[in-house]
């Protein structure tokens, strides 16, 4: 069940409706799986791409749509829900909807060029893949607690909560629309977390089974929270969320990283700074390229002129059991 403490007649009401339009969404058989923002542009470039004629053309395309285009009652929703953006004679929605495995996500509409943005896309299926393959492998204790940290739409925790038993939920995250759009995902999937909204593990009280994170680890020229990585090219969240989850690890816990690296002169200094802090933790680190060339097309902005590729990185720290 959703349960919010929010005014019942302002954002909890505009929350339950598109809680709603997930379930509507997905009665009609609804799926779309999101490309990068390249691949986005090129589509929408295409000369029959102008004006949305189905919900795909809509919710994942974020094309703008005629109002008779699309069910009475899904308009209706958007509507309450205060996604309907005027255009002239036409209308868009500012969500998007994704589907990965049995569950919808809402998250940020394209493009994704506000600094509050919820990004959801390729990395979002290559970190669920990862943290399946992990859980299945080695499934955690029942009741554990998980925490994903810097939650986003909530891909990570909705992922693990299907592969645990009677799991423990927290989110995090530095932007409250990531929180609101994650607690909703998180209810279209059946289940609910605890929030915090912040950059530390500070008021998390309870030891950590499962810390999941993927982060942004992009140098981002506009310093856009969801995509700018800080640090040596991109790489400064990702090991900030890396020594906090450590630190807090309960005997026997895991803390499953995706994120991407740099690499200069065929070096990954990545992989030295992980090893470092598991050593220093007295965990132990499983790394591993899962794709050794993404967004290569930011190899052509000056803070990558000394960048050969940038890869997309697994890496799972283990804290001894007790």
């Amino acid at each position: 069940m959703y349960v919010t403490t929010r005014d019942q007649q302002g954002p909890a009401s505009r929350d339950a409706a598109l809680l709603q339009l997930l379930t509507g969404l997905r009665g009609a058989g609804y799926s779309f799986v999101t490309p990068t923002p390249a691949t986005h542009a090129r589509v929408l470039a295409r000369p029959d791409r102008a004006i949305a004629r189905t919900t795909r053309d809509i919710f994942g395309w974020s094309l703008p749509f005629d109002r008779d285009a699309i069910p009475a009652a899904l308009l209706s929703l958007m509507t309450d829900a205060g996604i309907v953006e005027d255009e002239g004679a036409l209308c868009r929605s500012t969500v998007r909807v994704s589907s990965l495995g049995p569950d919808l996500y809402l998250h940020s509409a394209y493009p994704t060029e506000s600094r509050d943005a919820v990004f959801f896309g390729p990395d979002s299926y290559r970190f669920a893949r990862l943290i399946t393959s992990e859980l299945q492998t080695m499934p955690p204790p029942a009741g554990a607690h998980v925490v994903d940290m810097g939650t986003g739409s909530g891909v990570g925790v909705i992922v693990a909560a299907h592969l645990c038993s009677k799991p423990s939920l927290t989110i995090t995250d530095i932007n409250p629309q990531a929180l609101r759009f994650a607690e909703i995902n998180l209810a279209s999937a059946g289940f609910a977390a605890t929030a915090v909204l912040g950059s530390t593990l500070e008021s998390i009280v309870d030891p950590i089974d499962l810390a999941l994170a993927n982060p942004p680890f992009m140098v981002d020229e506009s310093a856009r929270d969801y995509r700018d990585g800080g640090g040596h090219h991109g790489s400064g969240i990702s090991l900030s969320m890396a020594r906090m989850a450590v630190a807090r690890l309960a005997p026997g816990g895991r803390f499953i990283l995706y994120t991407g690296s740099a690499f200069v002169d065929g070096e990954d200094h990545l992989a030295r700074e992980l090893q470092a802090v598991a050593a220093d933790a007295g965990c132990s680190l499983r790394y591993e390229e899962i794709d050794p060339d993404v967004f290569g097309e930011e190899l052509e902005n000056p803070a990558y002129a000394k960048v050969e590729r940038i890869a997309a990185i697994a890496a799972v720290m283990r804290r001894p059991s007790a």
